[in-house]
């Protein structure tokens, strides 16, 4: 039997009062910070070009875009709010799934809750809990380096599987939306290898295409069956090899979305690990950005294969969030980095780029070939003082948690510098609306707390 029957048999089982606590308040964590990225996200390359194409390939008023207000068919509305959600590189990931499990999902599912209504905030976080639980308990289980673009292709599925929860499908139903949306999934890495703004599309392709898939099983269309284990299933086609003891062994038991790691920063969570170390030897020490001779960075190779980019003297602002050298450069000399380290004074500073330049990264000899941990630094100033470190747990995983406090703040700051801001009352409300979910009885209204506020 292939394994998709085991995780439509949990979807279609679970229930609210079946998932911990942890999970739930996870949920409602990752659920207000994707808010609070899709909203700064409205600022990203080709946002507004994306937004003014959408509302040319169809009709419709199901769901708006969030910070911006346009009305589109859901399948639109999900494309731009997963493509916001993404496009700054400041979405929460799994780290050993290599997912950002929330991106697609909630993209997609507020898209069809807003449009069909009557969704309660504990059906959101049920429907996130077990997207990203699919998503992930999939994704672990590969062996094998990234050929595709599995944020996007496993989100996919993550966005099916919140769909089919909010809509009550059964399991026929729910099955053939996994097939449908799997005909459609896409996902190329070479957009990562270029730093293309492509990237960040294809989630929202992938969100788009998931609408579609729920719309066209709840229609009665069949697909084929055997779309995980079949010999051109996901596990066979889109990756390469798998471990299904790994795959199955911890579903029901473990609760992926209690795993996911915060993004502190604006650039690749694989960047995430030298950047921490540097400014973790930096505080130690007390030691200026100007007093550095050199930094060697030991990384496993999926690091390496991800950021490991040279440094450029013109770089676009999609390539430059994906290139190591350059986001440690300028997190050394800003004590870390900001929505504002992509602007051209920025990237073309003559002093980021001549300490960018002094940043050796290194493959190590991890054999895991989807290892984003452990990182190891060694930092040399022009004193002749050398520093060292190893990074495990890189700053905002599970294990080196954001604080609450911190977690809040982020989320404020991203609606602040929303190209078009909410403003701090409506933010105050999300943040209390979402961290009161369970009591909300329509998502809807977190919605229009999105948008721009009046001047």
């Amino acid at each position: 039997m292939d394994a998709i029957e085991d995780f439509v048999t949990h979807v279609i089982a679970t229930g609210f009062d079946d998932v911990p606590a942890a999970a739930i308040g996870s949920a409602k964590t990752f659920i207000l910070d994707s808010f609070g990225v899709g909203l700064s996200g409205g600022a990203g390359p080709w946002v507004d070009e994306m937004i003014q194409l959408a509302g040319q390939w169809g009709q419709g008023d199901d769901a708006r875009v969030w910070g911006h207000g346009m009305r589109l068919p859901a399948p639109a509305a999900a494309l731009c709010n997963a493509y916001q959600i993404h496009n700054a590189e400041f979405d929460c990931v799994h780290e050993g799934a290599v997912v950002h499990s929330m991106t697609v999902l909630l993209g997609a599912a507020m898209a069809v809750a807003e449009r069909d209504g009557g969704v309660s905030g504990r059906d959101l976080m049920l429907a996130a809990v077990l997207g990203v639980d699919v998503a992930c308990h999939i994704s672990v289980a590969v062996t094998t380096g990234l050929k595709f673009f599995r944020p996007g292709t496993a989100g996919a599925l993550a966005a099916v599987t919140a769909i089919g929860k909010l809509k009550g499908f059964d399991a026929g139903t729910l099955r053939n939306a996994y097939s449908i949306a799997y005909a459609q999934m896409c996902g190329t890495m070479q957009a990562h290898t270029e730093g293309s703004m492509l990237l960040g599309m294809q989630v929202g392709f992938n969100a788009r295409n998931a609408v579609a898939a729920c719309d066209m099983a709840m229609a009665g269309l069949q697909g084929p069956q055997n779309i995980l284990e079949g010999p051109f299933g996901f596990l066979r086609l889109f990756e390469d090899d798998y471990d299904r003891d790994v795959l199955l062994g911890s579903l029901r038991r473990t609760w992926r979305i209690t795993e996911l790691s915060h993004k502190p920063f604006p650039s690749g969570r694989a960047t995430h690990g030298i950047v921490d170390g540097c400014l973790r030897l930096q505080r130690e020490h007390g030691f200026d950005a100007g007093e550095i001779e050199g930094i060697v960075a030991a990384v496993p190779p999926l690091i390496h294969h991800l950021v490991g980019r040279p440094i450029e003297n013109t770089m676009t602002t999609n390539y430059a969030r994906l290139c190591a050298m350059y986001v440690t450069a300028h997190a050394l000399r800003h004590n870390g980095i900001g929505v504002d380290a992509y602007a051209d004074g920025a990237l073309t500073d003559p002093a980021s780029q001549a300490l960018a330049r002094r940043i050796q990264i290194k493959v190590d000899d991890n054999p895991d070939p989807n290892a984003l941990v452990p990182v190891t630094l060694t930092l040399t100033l022009k004193s002749g003082a050398m520093h060292a470190i190893t990074v495990s747990d890189v700053y905002g995983s599970p294990a080196n948690p954001m604080t609450h406090a911190a977690h809040l703040e982020k989320f404020r700051s991203n609606c602040a510098i929303a190209p078009r801001p909410i403003g701090a009352v409506a933010a105050q409300k999300l943040i209390d609306q979402v961290e009161t979910l369970e009591t909300l009885d329509d998502v809807t209204g977190l919605v229009d707390l999105m948008m721009p506020a009046r001047e």
